[in-house]
């Protein structure tokens, strides 16, 4: 049977809803309005200049897939994507590892954990310029630079850092694994805090090590920590672009040239935005497959009561 309420006409039962819950829409609407003028008008633009050949200047002209058919023959293209999966590699797991150790070191109730949380949090609210100049100066590729000044007592030779094609993507990575781990660090500091006490109690009366107890208690229980951390660092580091700006420009021989630095370079410095946008697709269902990839191992819910 139709109810009374259902019987009403659809245009008095809208008023009715509005009335209702008036409040909630005049919240609502600048918001939808920001996100459909910000986040859906772009997205589309973007599709749609995919399939067109648009240099700012002029009218954009239907090309279909030209620009898709390009970038699979794009080499360039290929090396910067790959420039990209192995700064994913240097950064990931570095970054997730140290951010646990900082967040035990916090929770393990060591003297001046306070301080101690500040200054491991510090380099986040700094400004990335300025810690992007420091690691500049820290990494000079000369015989008075910093770091070479200290390996020369090892007995190491002076290093070029970021003017070697080999070297100057893992610098990269350790001022983001520098920049970002403070954030991670907060991230597991919450999950330690949530972690039940009566476990590791019973874990103490049964005789396990210090090791044992982490091992078999405190990592599986911050799964849902690792799998969060694991999906930000993994889109953070598929979209690194500003190490490179500043420091390198992409170089030397196009090693830190990532997917992100060239589809600035192809937008923005060419002014070819319809190649650019096909870029920003590639990148974006590239992060949609690794992220469900990544849900489907590390993101499924465990019981371990």
């Amino acid at each position: 049977m139709i109810s009374e309420k259902n019987k009403r006409p659809l245009g008095e039962r809208i008023k009715r809803e509005l009335k209702r819950n008036a409040i909630v829409y005049l919240f609502l609407t600048p918001i939808m309005v920001h996100f459909i003028i910000f986040q859906v008008y772009p997205f589309l633009l973007s599709f749609y200049l995919t399939f067109m050949d648009w240099k700012v200047i002029g009218d954009p002209e239907f090309v279909g897939l030209k620009h898709w058919k390009n970038f699979i023959g794009d080499k360039l293209a290929w090396k910067a994507l790959w420039n990209t999966v192995l700064f994913s590699i240097y950064y990931i797991l570095p970054t997730m590892s140290l951010g646990l150790i900082l967040a035990l070191i916090i929770n393990s109730g060591v003297k001046l954990a306070g301080f101690f949380k500040g200054v491991f949090f510090l380099p986040v609210v700094t400004s990335f310029v300025i810690i992007a100049g420091i690691w500049g100066w820290l990494f000079r590729g000369t015989p008075d630079g910093v770091i070479n000044y200290l390996i020369s007592f090892i007995g190491i030779d002076p290093q070029l850092f970021l003017s070697n094609s080999r070297q100057a993507l893992m610098v990269l990575a350790g001022l983001s694994i520098f920049k970002v781990s403070g954030s991670t660090m907060i991230y597991y500091f919450a999950g330690l805090q949530s972690v039940p006490k009566q476990l590791y109690e019973a874990a103490k009366i049964d005789g396990a090590s210090s090791f044992r107890m982490f091992w078999s208690v405190t990592f599986p229980l911050l799964k849902p920590i690792h799998f969060y951390v694991l999906i930000t660092t993994t889109i953070g580091s598929f979209q690194i672009f500003d190490s490179a700006y500043l420091l390198t420009g992409g170089g030397p021989n196009y090693s830190t040239t990532t997917i992100v630095y060239y589809l600035y370079d192809q937008g923005f410095t060419g002014l070819n935005l319809s190649y650019a946008a096909v870029l920003s697709y590639a990148l974006f269902i590239i992060i949609l497959i690794v992220s469900l990839i990544q849900r489907k191992y590390v993101g499924q819910e465990t019981n371990h009561y």
